[in-house]
């Protein structure tokens, strides 16, 4: 059996306080972890104090194959995912052809198996190709090990229809993962939020109620039918307030935001389609809801909807460029910058969010951790200052609005299941 000993490691112990441990792993885990460890047949790696975490989880990702090579591949996203940090992620549905069945499911996951640097869990869609009219047969999908159902991208509109996804799911134990988008609530043309800044910019704005009032039915369809239900790219203030108030209830909910959304708000908006995402950047009073709702709590987790495109798609400006940003890349360096380094978070807190909550959550068996017994997916982090350059991005897309920010914490190293996945020549 193939050993590694890394040597000299940071790891957190608990909030921001670290120690210099050694990390001794395999194919089959976590073996030890300690002081001056001897493994005379493994091989070492000096990390020479560097930060060592556990994997990265990332629940909502869009990998965009099949369907859509020319904006992302299965091989270019599940390389960006390792180069970033990630060693799970779950790929959205919303490809074509759609998984929304048996067959096509098998075939996903045949390909998504041959291609994929890292794991990937993929979603089921809720509805047949996602059009919100037809439950799909989660009974079937679950037996191939499908336990996560959504059409993301878009609200399921029918409410009957998401009654039924909901018990059903519940029958299956299963999840369901909603985009809520009430249309609506969304004007033609609409390209970023409806506040102050749409008005300065000269364009039409999507409300908060827009995602609040689906939130709002569907919490009040959990109630009815005891569904086990997630929330995707929470953005408002008023959402924060719903799930807290279900969780009080002792619904079994959950929600996540992204990185877009705790640092950025409508003010930052410019001009330019890579500040177009969906949903968009809320007000400044939602983007501090969205923090606090992590801090206590109410939200869970980080997820980062990577969406790539083309260049060309997102140089068509802010009303005809299609919603969505990457983030595989930039999500952890970002974050450990402006949330850790300025003493918002802990370092332990956002370790939680984006690895030890996403894996409880959607039931990955040993994952989300680093501790003995627990799956080798892990990575090493180095803290010195870079530039973030979406020209040297592995993923296909480079629609950032973060590009030349300057940040602390890039991805040197990354293990999957005790495997070297990813190396940046600095070691």
């Amino acid at each position: 059996m193939k050993k590694t000993l890394i040597k000299n490691a940071k790891i957190c112990i608990k909030d921001n306080e670290t120690a210099i441990k050694d990390i001794l792993f395999s194919k089959e885990g976590i073996l030890d972890i300690g002081d001056d460890i001897q493994a005379h047949d493994a091989t070492i790696i000096n990390a020479k104090q560097r930060l060592v975490l556990p994997g990265l989880i990332d629940v909502h990702v869009h990998l965009r194959e099949p369907g859509y090579e020319h904006k992302e591949t299965i091989h270019s996203g599940t390389k960006a995912a390792a180069k970033g940090g990630f060693t799970t992620i779950m790929a959205m549905p919303n490809v074509s052809p759609a998984p929304d069945n048996v067959d096509t499911m098998k075939r996903y996951m045949a390909a998504l198996q041959q291609k994929q640097f890292i794991d990937v869990i993929p979603y089921a869609c809720i509805t047949k190709q996602e059009k919100g009219e037809e439950v799909v047969d989660m009974q079937a999908l679950k037996q191939l090990n499908v336990h996560a159902f959504s059409d993301d991208g878009v609200g399921v509109a029918s409410t009957e229809v998401m009654r039924q996804a909901m018990i059903k799911s519940k029958q299956e134990n299963v999840l369901v993962v909603a985009h809520t988008e009430d249309m609506h609530y969304r004007k033609p043309d609409a390209c970023m939020h409806e506040g102050i800044r749409n008005k300065e910019l000269g364009y039409i704005g999507i409300p908060s109620a827009c995602e609040y009032e689906q939130v709002k039915r569907d919490l009040r369809l959990v109630e009815e039918t005891d569904a086990h239900y997630h929330i995707c790219h929470m953005s408002t203030k008023e959402s924060v307030q719903m799930l807290k108030e279900a969780k009080q209830k002792g619904l079994d909910v959950s929600g996540e935001v992204s990185v877009h959304h705790l640092l950025l708000n409508e003010t930052d908006v410019k001009d330019d389609a890579n500040y177009k995402m969906n949903p968009p950047l809320r007000g400044k009073d939602d983007q501090e809801a969205l923090l606090q709702g992590l801090l206590e709590g109410v939200i869970d987790m980080i997820a980062n909807d990577h969406a790539p495109h083309s260049e060309k798609e997102k140089a068509k400006g802010m009303i005809k460029s299609p919603f969505g940003i990457v983030a595989l890349e930039t999500a952890f360096p970002l974050l450990y910058t402006n949330l850790v380094l300025t003493g918002k978070v802990t370092l332990q807190q956002l370790i939680t969010w984006m690895s030890a909550n996403p894996a409880k959550r959607f039931k990955m068996h040993r994952k989300g951790k680093l501790e003995i017994g627990y799956q080798a997916d892990l990575i090493m982090v180095d803290e010195s200052k870079r530039i973030i350059d979406k020209n040297t991005f592995v993923s296909k897309g480079k629609n950032t609005p973060f590009d030349q920010w300057e940040c602390n914490g890039f991805c040197i190293m990354t293990f999957v299941n005790g495997t070297c996945i990813y190396k940046e020549e600095l070691l």
